[in-house]
């Protein structure tokens, strides 16, 4: 992992904040803290939001060691990434993405909760993988998924884990646009300094009407997400004591 995993540059009125861990761009506790002070100081600057990933991946989602290793960081994590989602869902100046190559799980799940997104073409991933993976679909990601996902695509993407490339994934919904790699920060800014002309007020006011029963429903699912995910490592942790 590089020394800053999220890099914030301020250009005019948009606020670009780079995902680069060196690797997958997992969404880890280090990089969700770092990238919820990125947040903080866009939303104090009231800019206009550009959030970007390294060449070939955007994000591969959240760090399955930690995961895997399940306990209160683990929780911490899956509450953080779905804090993340209704952060950006309510954001009070526009969220546009530059995905910048595969985008996975929670990666695609950010894209869903983001205001435009420009993708780049090529060989990459765009998925929500979980079903495929052995983990069952969380309700927040439900949620997150029905407000954005077109109707034809959503049962191929929440329960078969299909694989999108970037121009089925306009198609489906994760994507707005899809150009040339070396287009991608280009178009991705000029979308960004072109929202800026918006009123804010108007945008966030609207964007919070817009979205208000979804935010709701994500609140709610976020819980019972949690609960769900305390059940299953005790019940893992029972089967343990019963196996010696």
């Amino acid at each position: 992992m590089t020394n800053k995993p999220v890099n914030y540059e301020r250009k005019g009125s948009v606020a670009v904040i780079t995902l680069d861990d060196g690797k997958s761009n997992a969404l880890s506790p280090v990089m969700l803290t770092a990238l919820s002070e990125a947040l903080d100081r866009a939303e104090q600057e009231q800019a206009v939001v550009l959030l970007q990933g390294r060449e070939g991946i955007f994000s591969a989602g959240f760090d399955l060691k930690v995961l895997k290793r399940g306990g209160t960081d683990a929780i911490a994590m899956l509450r953080g990434g779905f804090d993340l989602a209704l952060r950006l869902m309510s954001f009070p100046t526009p969220v546009v993405v530059a995905c910048t190559g595969h985008a996975m799980a929670m990666g695609a799940f950010v894209l869903l909760s983001s205001d435009y997104r420009i993708g780049v073409a090529g060989d990459f991933k765009v998925a929500t993988n979980e079903v495929a993976i052995g983990m069952t679909m969380p309700k927040a990601a439900v949620a997150i998924c029905q407000q954005r996902l077109n109707p034809a695509h959503f049962t191929r993407a929440v329960l078969l884990a299909e694989t999108f490339t970037p121009e089925s994934a306009v198609a489906a919904g994760f994507l707005d646009q899809v150009v040339a790699p070396e287009d991608v920060h280009t178009a991705a800014f000029e979308a960004a300094e072109a929202l800026a002309k918006l009123d804010m007020t108007a945008h966030h006011q609207s964007k919070l009407r817009s979205r208000g029963q979804t935010l709701r429903a994500m609140r709610k699912a976020s819980l019972s997400d949690t609960g769900d995910f305390l059940w299953a490592g005790a019940k893992r942790y029972a089967g343990k004591l019963v196996s010696r």
